[in-house]
């Protein structure tokens, strides 16, 4: 049975510029994005409470913190989009 190929990431097809419009299905999936961190941020927060040992009460809040720092890259995010360049 002959396997078949995924297609390469080819990294001269990146975009260089995040683009000036932001569909409403990219919306969408920053709403979740953010939903998601929080989320994790704060079951973090409350399962290091619960904990007894140092080791893991530091090892989970600083898995909460992680999601706490990129729930808020993304909001600065969508606080400043890119402006459009000035010709």
């Amino acid at each position: 049975m002959q396997q078949q190929q995924q297609p390469q990431m080819n990294p001269q097809a990146a975009m260089p510029e995040p683009p000036q419009m932001v569909s409403t299905k990219d919306a969408m999936y920053f709403s979740d994005m953010m939903s998601w961190n929080l989320l994790a941020a704060k079951k973090a927060h409350f399962f290091a409470s619960q904990c007894r040992d140092p080791e893991v009460v530091q090892a989970i809040e600083r898995a909460g913190q992680m999601h706490q720092r990129h729930y808020n890259m993304i909001l600065r995010h969508l606080q400043n989009p890119p402006q459009p360049p000035v010709m």
